[in-house]
C-alpha cells in the first residue's frame, strides 16, 4: 500500500515520500480502517521538525484520520481497562483522531488504530470533511466544555475563529448556550457569524480590549487562545472574576509565557491552562460529544482544500505559512 513517510527530520517540502510498504495488521485492541482523509495540524508539522518525536524513523505522520473499518481485532467490542466497551464491525463509517504520535498516523491507505480513537460517523457528514474533525474539535472540546466548564450563557471568548481550532469551538460554545465572542480577520468574519458568533471582533484593532467588554456586557468566563504569547495581558484584562483561560498552540510550549506576565491577571484569580490534546487519556468521549453535535446538525467542519499524498509537504508548508478558513486535508 501507499504512505506518506519522512525518513528525517526538517520543515521542507522535499522531507516528505510516498513510499510502498505494507499493509499493517490489527493488534487484539485495534480496527484496521481504510483511509479516506487526514489532515494536518500545527501538531503534525512540530512532529515532522522533530518537537514531537515518533518513535523511530521513517514514520507516517497524521493525527486525525476518517474511513471505513475493514478489519476488527479479537478484543475489540470487549470492556477494556475503564469498562468502555469500543464495538465496531466491518463496512462501519469512523473518525477519530490521537494517533500518529505512538502509532503510524493517516497519511496512509491503511491505518490500525486503537479502537478507544475512534467514533462511529453519522451519516450527515462525508468522509473528507471528517477526516479533518478529530484534533480541532476535540480540542476545542476539552478546552471550553472540561477546562473551562463552559455553561449556558457564559461570555466566551475565542480567538482565532477563522482556524481549525477555533471554527470548531464557535460552534461548540454556541451549542453549549454560551454568548460567543469571536476574533478574525475582516474576510472571514461572515462565516464565523454563520457558524454561532454572536459578535465578531477584528483581532488587529486597536481598542480590542475595549471591544470585547462591550460586547460581552463586562467581561468574558472561558477564553480559548492560540496565542497567549501576544494575547495573555489582553486575555486577563477583558476575563471575569475568576475565569478560565485555555491556551493551545506552539504558544503553550513557550515556557516564557507565565501568569506572571500578568498582573490582572492575579488579581482575578484566573485559572491559566496551557493545553495538549496528547496529554489527554480518554479521546473517545468528546469524539463521541462531536459525533452527537455531526448528528444532529449543530457541527459541520470547513475543508478549504484537499491535498494529494504526493502534495503532502505543500499542505504542511501551506498549514504554518498560508491564510485559510478552516482545515487543510490530505487523501490517498
Amino acid at each position: 500500500m501507499r504512505a506518506v513517510r519522512f525518513h528525517e527530520y526538517g520543515e521542507g517540502v522535499d522531507v516528505f515520500q510516498v513510499d510502498e510498504i505494507d499493509r499493517p495488521e490489527p493488534r487484539h485492541d485495534e480496527v484496521l480502517v481504510e483511509i479516506s482523509a487526514s489532515s494536518v495540524n500545527p501538531a503534525d508539522t512540530y512532529m515532522v521538525a522533530g518537537s514531537y518525536a515518533p518513535p523511530e524513523l521513517p514514520w507516517v505522520p497524521g493525527i486525525d484520520f476518517a474511513g471505513t473499518v475493514v478489519e476488527v481485532g479479537d478484543r475489540v467490542g470487549t470492556p477494556d481497562a475503564a469498562g468502555q466497551v469500543n464495538d465496531f464491525e466491518v463496512g462501519d463509517r469512523v473518525f477519530g483522531t490521537g494517533i500518529a504520535k505512538y502509532v503510524p498516523g493517516g497519511y496512509q491507505e491503511y491505518a490500525a488504530v486503537p479502537a478507544s480513537r475512534v467514533a462511529h460517523l453519522p451519516g450527515n457528514m462525508d468522509l473528507v470533511t471528517a477526516g479533518g474533525v478529530g484534533c480541532a474539535a476535540v480540542t476545542a472540546w476539552l478546552c471550553l466544555v472540561e477546562f473551562g466548564n463552559l455553561g449556558v450563557s457564559d461570555q466566551c471568548l475565542i480567538h482565532g475563529a477563522s482556524g481549525g481550532v477555533g471554527h470548531t469551538a464557535v460552534q461548540i460554545a454556541d451549542a453549549a448556550g454560551a454568548h460567543v465572542i469571536a476574533t478574525a480577520a475582516p474576510k472571514y468574519q461572515n462565516r464565523v457569524s454563520e457558524l454561532g458568533a454572536d459578535v465578531v471582533l477584528d483581532y488587529d484593532r486597536p481598542d480590542l480590549a475595549e471591544a470585547i467588554v462591550e460586547a460581552s456586557g463586562g467581561g468574558v468566563d472561558v477564553i480559548l487562545d492560540h496565542r497567549l504569547d501576544e494575547y495573555l495581558d489582553l486575555d486577563a484584562e477583558v476575563a471575569n472574576m475568576h475565569a478560565h483561560v485555555l491556551g493551545i498552540g506552539e504558544a503553550a510550549m513557550d515556557p516564557s509565557v507565565t501568569i506572571s506576565q500578568s498582573s490582572a491577571a492575579r488579581l482575578k484569580d484566573l485559572s491559566v491552562k496551557f493545553m495538549k490534546m496528547f496529554n489527554t487519556p480518554d479521546l473517545q468521549t468528546p469524539l463521541e460529544r462531536i459525533a452527537g453535535m455531526i448528528e444532529r446538525d449543530e457541527f459541520t467542519l470547513e475543508v478549504a482544500r484537499e491535498y494529494s499524498f504526493e502534495d503532502a509537504g505543500d499542505a504542511h508548508r501551506d498549514t504554518m505559512e498560508d491564510s485559510y478558513f478552516g482545515k487543510l486535508v490530505v487523501t490517498p
